[in-house]
């Protein structure tokens, strides 16, 4: 993946070229004496309005309950990862949170430089490279990954779209996703299904922009997506998912927000798949103040336990759309249904 190469590339330059900064972090500060937890963003920054700006707020609430405070450092460039992850080790954080797949490669890094200090990662897994080896087990005893089954609340959100879409008098829904990433595909392939599962013969149209930043790629995307017919827009692709939101906006369509309920984005929005990422940062925190911290392994947050869900719905929406949608959660919880991950 042409991303994920780049990526890979600028971490390997700047462990060379910042060896002598990771040396010299040493171990946490012996002087911290309050409890302090950091989080370091992705290049989408904290004001994404989405997945970054919901780990910051758990971040927050974690330290706070934790008794402590919270340390947010912002990424604006992928150059600024492992710098900001030795920040961290050197103020004398805790524990250290790092916002998604960008920030694996650093997070392996500083983790195998500190082995002593704790790490988590949201929205990936450690039993996946570079965290784990070739077999799938994981690398790093102080490393958690946070990972949600998106594919659950995204399924029922597509059989309340295609009920939409019907109701405007189309068969037509459609999805813009950022990086055809793993954590992307998800929720786009368990839309889909939802959707034909519950109006047949829906079609869902995607259209991945290569990007989670840059909201013009996203809009043009999805307004092309409206051209073709699409009554009801899923934006999977952080900050940039904004610009689709915008494009069912100004065709006076239906938009589905992503990780944050982004119902106060407008009345355009028709729900949102709810990914519990403050929720997951903050357990996560608590767990270290708590002693419960487990490293090497992965704790998954599902419909089962809240750490996914279905947003703020449209009161212009039937009821018995919403009925017939939530039958299926249930459905789900108890296996019957299996969502799929792929598309």
């Amino acid at each position: 993946m042409k991303v994920r190469t780049s990526v890979v590339g600028a971490v390997v330059a700047l462990v060379a070229f910042s060896a002598l900064i990771i040396s010299s972090a040493g171990t946490a500060s012996s002087s911290q004496d309050k409890f302090l937890a950091g989080v370091v963003s992705d290049v989408g920054r904290f004001n994404d309005k989405s997945f970054n700006q919901l780990a910051l707020q758990g971040c927050r609430t974690g330290a706070k309950t934790a008794g402590g405070t919270c340390r947010a450092l912002e990424s604006r460039a992928t150059s600024d990862y492992i710098p900001n992850l030795v920040r961290l080790q050197r103020e004398g954080a805790d524990i250290a949170i790092t916002v998604g797949f960008l920030l694996a490669d650093g997070t392996a890094t500083i983790a195998k430089r500190f082995p002593n200090s704790k790490y988590a990662i949201v929205d990936y897994s450690v039993k996946d490279a570079p965290l784990a080896n070739k077999q799938g087990k994981p690398l790093f005893k102080n490393v958690v990954g946070m990972t949600f089954a998106t594919n659950e609340n995204s399924y029922m959100i597509g059989c309340l779209a295609a009920q939409m879409a019907k109701r405007r008098g189309g068969n037509t829904i459609s999805a813009v996703g950022g990086i055809p990433l793993p954590t992307v595909n998800i929720f786009i392939a368990a839309y889909r299904a939802g959707a034909a599962r519950c109006v047949k013969g829906t079609k869902t149209l995607i259209d991945f922009s290569q990007d989670f930043v840059d909201q013009a790629k996203c809009k043009e995307l999805a307004l092309s997506q409206l051209d073709r017919g699409s009554k009801v827009v899923f934006a999977v692709a952080g900050g940039c998912g904004l610009g689709a939101l915008d494009a069912a906006k100004e065709r006076g369509l239906w938009g589905v927000g992503v990780d944050k309920d982004q119902a106060f984005l407008g009345a355009h929005i028709l729900t949102s798949a709810v990914k519990k990422v403050d929720v997951a940062v903050a357990s996560t925190i608590t767990s270290v103040a708590n002693n419960k911290y487990r490293g090497g392994t992965n704790a998954v947050f599902n419909l089962k336990n809240n750490g996914v869900g279905v947003g703020k719905i449209s009161n212009k929406v039937p009821k018995a759309y919403i009925k017939k949608m939530n039958a299926l959660r249930p459905l789900i919880i108890s296996g019957r249904i299996k969502p799929p991950k792929t598309l």
